[in-house]
């Protein structure tokens, strides 16, 4: 009754006349829908959030960053921080300056959590065999029936990223001791550049920046090939698993969001009106966007939530990724299990 007294006080109703009672109702049963909305939208998302991705790696969930259907969903202001590397993901993340990273990285994700930081994968962002790989300057006349020549050679790679764990897979396919090269840990973009003055022979990374190392040299392996030696590449939506269990409802509405910039994107009628919006959000132009987004697969919910990704797949290969890291040397251990790491709960709850 104190909180009716309250809300007619607000309204301008007299409980007291009965000549009103109805009026007050009607105004009740407005203000109490209206109330609901706005509990509604203040459980998805308490306070503001900010969340990590990358730029020239053009996704869908952009159009919905830059229409700001994320804003909406949830009912109040999403921060965007671009990064260079998964792993400056897990570093603010750690931090608490950023509560959800979009397309990091799994490699650099075991990294973290191989080292102790509690962080869960929340989906699969984007698939992209054929988008992540190194590159071996033209002047080399290197392919991959002469790979063994690469020993000793000097290779710019983004420690602890997808493109370290593929370098460190393909030199072992190829036979190649990875400890007589001279190993340099540059982001994608600075890898480019010297793959460019010619001061490395060969530089791993992905998206725009990989465009710009094959302007100057020749993959080893397709995608397809890779994929054949166990070499998944795969991004994920990940978040501190803490703030995750606090704020179960916001996140539930973030992946709803993207998968809903996913499904649309699938269908190719919505290309027209989608594409310049993620070419100008990615800071790509829309021919480079297309060629690129040509070679990534969006997974659905269903497929995400299967045992192929999120049901044991994703648990499966973080093991495997784990344990060649410390067989490399680059993580000095790894997990017995990362069935912890992942929490499919809110995407079913999204679903």
């Amino acid at each position: 009754m104190l909180i009716a007294r309250a809300v007619a006080r607000v309204l301008g109703c007299d409980l007291n006349n009965r000549e009103n009672d109805m009026t007050f109702k009607t105004k009740l049963m407005g203000a109490v829908a209206g109330l609901a909305v706005m509990t509604g939208a203040h459980a998805a998302m308490a306070d503001d959030i900010t969340v990590g991705y990358f730029l020239e790696w053009p996704m869908p969930f952009q159009y919905a960053k830059a229409t700001g259907m994320y804003d909406e969903a949830l009912g109040g202001k999403v921060n965007w921080v671009s990064f260079d590397t998964g792993t400056a993901m897990s570093a603010a993340m750690a931090s608490g300056d950023v509560q959800l990273s979009v397309s990091q990285g799994v490699p650099p994700f075991v990294v973290a959590a191989s080292a102790g930081q509690d962080l869960q994968i929340l989906d699969v962002a984007v698939s992209y065999a054929d988008n992540d790989n190194c590159v071996v300057h033209a002047n080399l006349e290197i392919d991959k029936d002469s790979a063994g020549e690469l020993a000793g050679k000097k290779v710019a790679v983004p420690l602890g990223t997808a493109a370290h764990y593929g370098f460190l897979k393909q030199m072992a396919h190829f036979g190649v001791d990875v400890g007589g090269m001279e190993i340099v840990d540059m982001a994608p973009p600075d890898g480019a550049a010297a793959m460019a003055q010619g001061s490395v022979d060969m530089a791993c990374g992905w998206g725009g920046s990989l465009r710009r190392m094959t302007e100057y040299g020749n993959i080893l392996l397709t995608g397809a090939e890779k994929e054949e030696l166990g070499i998944l590449v795969f991004d994920v939506t990940s978040g501190p698993s803490g703030w995750i269990a606090e704020n179960s409802d916001t996140v539930s509405t973030f992946l709803k969001v993207t998968a809903q910039a996913n499904a649309m994107w699938a269908d190719e009628a919505n290309h027209a009106k989608m594409l310049p919006v993620i070419a100008k959000d990615a800071g790509m132009d829309e021919d480079a966007t297309m060629s690129t987004m040509s070679t990534f697969v969006f997974p659905g919910v269903d497929d995400q939530l299967s045992d192929k990704w999120l049901g044991g797949g994703a648990q499966e290969f973080m093991k495997g990724v784990a344990d060649v890291f410390v067989a490399a040397g680059s993580i000095d251990a790894a997990r017995d299990s990362y069935a912890d790491n992942v929490n499919a709960g809110p995407l079913g709850a999204a679903k």
